[in-house]
């Protein structure tokens, strides 16, 4: 679990394709804390991956077929930077908002509109994932936390303040890019009894 609040830009220094699947090798400063240990789960641009080795100065990671469907990791080459946060503890603070590292989809940036020293960034996503998006609630972008501001059927707009767009990948985001998008999960939870009923559950 991960609360979508970055603490390191990691960059790719190797990927490894193999029919549908992938090997990240990811350069970072995050394996020099002592609670960074091999078979370790940690968020790479909002995906659960699990270190599968160490190597100088970062960690590998396998990616399975279905994570390369549904992520933006098929777009990713050497050199990317990513959004790193190792998973939570319990005895963690909690910031941002609970994230399971399992994306939903990816959406595609159409818009970046100045805002003061901020940022507004407008993104279009498949209209099935609308009623898991309100405004003013939480989502996570490339890994991280971000409320939303506006949305409509098939897009959503976020604002972003100067620290989040030097201190993470997001500032980086070109017009047409796709990020990893996951939903609030309570909000997938009721939705899913709201549509069903709990008549199902009994």
């Amino acid at each position: 679990m991960f609360t979508g609040i970055v603490q390191d830009q990691g960059r790719v220094a190797r990927v490894e394709m193999a029919d549908q699947q992938a090997k990240l090798m990811i350069q970072t400063n995050l394996i020099q804390q002592p609670a960074f240990s091999l078979g370790d789960s940690v968020a790479v641009n909002g995906v659960c991956l699990t270190i599968s080795a160490f190597e100088t100065g970062g960690f590998t990671a396998d990616v399975m077929p279905e994570t390369m469907l549904r992520t933006n990791f098929k777009n990713l080459t050497v050199g990317d930077s990513v959004n790193l946060e190792p998973a939570l503890a319990a005895s963690d603070r909690l910031d941002g908002h609970f994230l399971l590292g399992h994306v939903d989809a990816t959406a595609t940036l159409l818009e970046r509109t100045p805002d003061d020293d901020s940022q507004r960034l407008t993104f279009r996503i498949d209209q099935k994932y609308h009623p898991y998006i309100v405004e003013k609630g939480s989502i996570g972008i490339n890994g991280i936390s971000l409320t939303v501001v506006t949305t409509t059927l098939t897009t959503f707009e976020v604002a972003l303040i100067p620290y989040t767009m030097t201190h993470t990948s997001l500032g980086q985001v070109a017009i047409g890019d796709q990020v990893n998008v996951e939903t609030d999960i309570l909000g997938k939870y009721v939705v899913n009894l709201a549509r069903e009923g709990l008549a199902n559950y009994e």
